[in-house]
């Protein structure tokens, strides 16, 4: 089966109506144009939205002097942009680009993205370990490090303060909407997330059915308590030696 890649798009009335109901702060249930799940929207909490934004505010301001030297670094040692760019699915189904610091030498950014989905969808049909593929060959000196200790992950503070993402959530991947089966859809009633349950549970060395199987139970569970306790198994991943 090949990938859909045309961009999935929600109708302006929808999102019209969506927004409408922001203020209200109360649940709704909306059917999108296409085929799908009846997604539960239900706006983020007031806790939650706070602490994303002071967080991430106090984040880049501590961090901003060593994300500047990794960008100058990336600069220094490959050629092309020092942030990489590119569209995943975020909260209900909608389309947003996230941030990230390039590890990889620069190349056609299109074929990159359209390889990783491939891989990716192949890993949710045959429902296996969702492993990243070896890109060793291609990735820039100490583009490793920058990923086996996630610093190539703090350009997405800035996804945090412009409200694109969540510190806690699913995690965006590279599918479309209609990859996804109607129950995995429901993983986009709440914002994607730097970090997440599957994060903190085995990560690559589980099945793409598991993944997503965190990805509901999150939706199910989000709470104060909940966020805070994946927060803290999130930092003590990666300063071990699992965080691959």
């Amino acid at each position: 089966m090949n990938v859909n890649t045309q961009p999935f798009r929600i109708d302006s009335d929808l999102l019209d109506q969506v927004r409408s109901y922001e203020v209200a702060q109360e649940p709704i249930s909306v059917r999108l144009a296409r085929p799908t799940a009846v997604l539960v929207w239900s706006p983020t909490p007031f806790w939650k939205r706070s602490i994303d934004f002071l967080v991430s505010i106090l984040a880049l301001a501590i961090l901003s002097p060593l994300m500047l030297a990794i960008a100058i670094y990336i600069r220094c040692v490959s050629s092309g942009p020092a942030i990489f760019r590119q569209s995943r699915l975020g909260e209900m189904g909608r389309p947003f680009t996230i941030y990230k610091f390039r590890t990889m030498h620069s190349g056609d950014p299109e074929l990159a993205t359209s390889e990783h989905r491939d891989y990716v969808f192949s890993c949710a049909e045959l429902d296996e370990v969702v492993a990243k593929p070896d890109h060793s060959h291609h990735l820039i000196p100490g583009g490793a490090f920058l990923r086996r200790r996630s610093l190539d992950e703090l350009p997405q503070l800035f996804n945090v303060l412009l409200g694109t993402m969540s510190l806690i959530g699913p995690r965006p991947d590279v599918l479309d909407w209609n990859d996804y089966t109607h129950c995995q859809q429901k993983r986009f009633e709440v914002k994607s997330g730097i970090s997440g349950l599957w994060q903190v549970s085995g990560k690559n060395r589980l099945s793409f059915s598991k993944m997503m199987e965190l990805d509901l139970e999150y939706v199910e569970r989000r709470s104060f308590a909940f966020d805070m306790w994946i927060a803290v198994k999130t930092v003590q991943l990666i300063l071990s030696k699992d965080n691959c």
